[in-house]
């Protein structure tokens, strides 16, 4: 009988494939009731269990098999039953697993979290396998099953934990800009503010002010005295202007350039003004 090449090769990885993963056989899914109603079910790596199994609150479920590594039987690294709700969540329950490969777990409702025994869907129930070596892992699912609680006790809960992720948009709703006040509020203060215009007119006389110096000082130095007299009213200006309609980013730049104006233009007009006064004029 001739064979030919590519069946050989098939075959051959078809063996090969067969034994470098790990499988389980014997499969049994029991639930131990103290009611003497059990239940047995059986699974295979192919065939799941087709009933919706239910877990009382006085009922055990437990689940033997044995483990393989393709087709000898041996004791993986990792062997767990993870049992998963609808939403994802999953909790991991350790087999106890012999050399022999012979492996079993038991469940009880009080080995469930909280959040798996308040499932409103049946829970699934999947084998996973896994050990060092060239051998792949398996994940299989083996059986669902419904949990029934006491209806005689309140249900248990839990509080809810805070979950990260997208908020809703927030929409920023910015104050309204700042009115002026009322009118007769301003006219009031600025009344105030030029009755101490005579005020200083006065104080300067009664202090022994002379203005026949105005016309030597300018003479002395005409542009330091001028600029540092406009920037003084210019400031007054600039301070008007941002009470009447302009706002800070336009005030500051204004003040910074009549500042520097003032100081500079200030610094000569003082100092033709000392000089004076080192002279003897008053």
């Amino acid at each position: 009988m001739r064979f030919s090449v590519a069946s050989t090769l098939l075959a051959l990885a078809t063996v090969a494939s067969a034994a470098s993963s790990w499988t389980f056989s014997d499969g049994t899914v029991k639930v131990l009731s103290k009611a003497g109603n059990d239940a047995v079910e059986k699974f295979s790596g192919v065939d799941r269990v087709q009933n919706t199994l239910t877990l009382g609150h006085q009922d055990k479920l437990k689940v033997t098999l044995t483990t393989k590594d393709g087709s000898t039987a041996k004791r993986p690294h990792q062997a767990f039953l993870v049992v998963k709700e609808a939403s994802g969540l999953e909790a991991p329950f350790p087999l106890t697993v012999k050399d022999s490969g012979k492996g079993t777990v038991e469940i009880s409702q009080k080995d469930l979290p909280v959040q798996l025994l308040l499932s409103q869907e049946p829970l699934e129930a999947s084998l996973v396998l896994a050990s060092f070596g060239s051998s792949k892992g398996s994940v299989t699912p083996v059986f669902d099953f419904t949990v029934k609680l006491d209806a005689a006790t309140s249900a248990p809960s839990y509080e809810k934990p805070l979950r990260y992720g997208k908020l809703a948009e927030i929409h920023h709703i910015f104050r309204a800009d700042p009115k002026n006040p009322p009118k007769i509020v301003s006219i009031t203060f600025a009344l105030a503010v030029l009755a101490t215009v005579p005020a200083l007119f006065i104080g300067w006389f009664a202090l022994g002010g002379n203005f026949t110096h105005v016309q030597k000082a300018l003479g002395n130095a005409p542009i330091s005295h001028v600029v540092f007299f406009g920037s003084i009213v210019a400031m007054e200006g600039v301070f008007f202007l941002y009470y009447t309609q302009w706002n800070l980013f336009q005030t500051l730049p204004a003040i910074g350039a009549v500042g520097v104006a003032a100081f500079l233009s200030g610094t000569k007009a003082l100092g033709e003004v000392q000089r004076r006064r080192l002279a003897g004029e008053r």
